[in-house]
């Protein structure tokens, strides 16, 4: 696979000059056959150099040192990863071990080389950025008091607070009106006459000097720590001090399956008769947001589309089923409560509006005590990323005097209803599809085929935790250890 690439694709990271390097073509194939070994540490590939016989060989009796492999895995990789990844998805497409007709995706969480006490969550630097806010005010107030500040109230607006906050920016303008005016004070003491003078002089400015030495020692630093927490955050909740590319996400490590918070990454995973045909990777804790991302980067690599992509509930969400229905496949993704559905004892669920009958005609439900539940207003809800959701509003025309009441709602007033007509569309399409014959063939086998993959990397591989840092970093670990699965598949 590696010999079939171009030299030219490995030469164009070496500008030339200094030290004769080793051939890349060379260093990746150790690097990938280290990885199918289960050798992931850079010091244990530059000893096996020495002592495995296949490395020696695939070296040609060169012996890098463990500093140069890891320099060539988390840099001169960083542009070949993806080629390599495409050329061997199609060589499998063009041998036949896949037929890319189905895309089965299915998202892995993985350990980062983080600290797990190393957290930082975003609901406490909110709270302690509020707080350091009042102080700089109240220190604002008493600058006022001694000088006058034309920028002394600077402020932004922040999508993180409800009111105008003090940028660092605004503060450090602040810090440069009283450095003028301590020296404006300076040139005053200096040009004193007698002691007397200067000893007052010198009182009056102390106050001044002491705000100074706050604002500069303890404010604004700590503003900066703030302000740059906020930019590592993004859309997270928490990221890792030793990893800020990684985000604390609930994993289920020990055989009793009690979730643990770690800092870690999503892998993202579409296979075909479990070989990995594409991966991305991603801070997100759930698989939701990740959909859209994936299919995206999926078209830009070049590789084949699927006919269909098969994943699971995880995905299932209004956004994901609008966004794929103007893609060229088909998807087969079923709804939170899809599996709920198909149980008989769903039909019995007297309080559920779906088994309720509904009049088409005037469009209103009967609900179990035969009273009307009628169409009452429109609605709107925008979630925390954006999205907005249409709502049909149905109301009872009167709960008083139910005896079903307690069993059927908890609110004190009249049982409402709130009807998605878009997603209800697009669940009954979905649902429609896994139903058929085709539909339910091929959801079964998204079990044995992706979650195998994930079975085979963490347990046979013995790949659980990463060994790099920083998320470009890890995408190419990543790549290495999907490249390893992919030549071992055919053993």
């Amino acid at each position: 696979m590696i010999n079939a690439l171009s030299d030219d694709l490995f030469f164009q990271e070496y500008k030339g000059g200094g030290r004769p390097a080793y051939h890349p073509k060379m260093m990746t194939k150790i690097v990938l056959f280290a990885y199918t070994q289960k050798m992931f540490s850079c010091r244990e590939n530059a000893k096996a150099l020495q002592e495995n016989l296949p490395m020696m060989w695939l070296a040609a009796q060169q012996t890098p040192d463990f500093r140069t492999i890891n320099r060539f895995r988390s840099e001169r990789l960083k542009l070949l990863m993806d080629t390599l990844f495409s050329v061997l998805t199609c060589l499998l497409i063009k041998e036949g071990y896949v037929d890319g007709k189905s895309y089965f995706l299915d998202g892995t969480k993985i350990e980062a080389n983080a600290n797990k006490y190393s957290f930082v969550w975003k609901k406490s630097i909110v709270g302690y950025e509020e707080k350091l806010q009042v102080k700089i005010e109240e220190m604002l107030q008493a600058i006022e008091d001694h000088i006058e500040l034309d920028t002394a109230q600077p402020k932004q607006e922040d999508t993180l607070f409800e009111k105008p906050r003090i940028s660092s920016e605004a503060l450090q303008t602040v810090i440069h009106s009283i450095e003028e005016e301590l020296q404006k004070k300076e040139e005053q003491i200096e040009q004193a006459k007698d002691k007397e003078e200067k000893k007052v002089q010198k009182r009056e400015a102390k106050p001044l000097q002491k705000l100074y030495r706050k604002v500069t020692t303890d404010y604004l630093p700590r503003l900066l720590k703030y302000e740059e927490a906020f930019g590592l955050f993004g859309e997270r909740n928490s990221y890792s001090k030793t990893d800020p590319d990684a985000t604390f996400m609930r994993m289920k490590d020990d055989h009793m399956n009690n979730g643990q918070l770690k800092a870690g990454y999503n892998w993202q995973v579409g296979t075909k008769n479990q070989f990995i045909l594409f991966h991305t990777l991603y801070h997100n804790p759930t698989d939701k947001r990740c959909l859209e991302p994936h299919v995206k980067a999926l078209k830009e690599s070049g590789i084949p589309l699927p006919d269909t992509l098969i994943a699971d509930a995880g995905y299932g969400s209004e956004s994901n089923y609008v966004a794929m229905e103007e893609e060229t496949f088909e998807t087969l993704i079923p709804y939170n409560t899809f599996r709920q559905e198909q149980k008989p004892s769903f039909s019995k669920k007297t309080y559920h509006p779906h088994n309720w009958n509904y009049n088409e005609k005037d469009d209103f439900y009967w609900c179990p005590n035969q009273r009307k539940v009628i169409f009452k207003r429109y609605s709107k809800k925008t979630d925390q990323y954006g999205y907005t959701r249409d709502f049909k509003i149905y109301e009872c025309e009167s709960c008083e005097g139910c005896p079903f009441k307690a069993d059927c709602t908890k609110t004190k007033g009249n049982r409402q209803i709130h009807y998605n007509p878009v997603y209800e569309e697009l669940k009954t399409k979905q649902n429609q599809k896994l139903n058929s014959e085709e539909g339910r063939t091929l959801y079964q086998k998204r079990k044995i085929d992706v979650e195998s993959v994930f079975g085979h990397v963490k347990q046979n591989l013995g790949f659980r935790r990463l060994h790099l840092r920083g998320k470009e970093k890890v995408y190419i670990e990543l790549g290495l250890i999907a490249l390893a699965h992919n030549i071992l598949k055919p053993l």
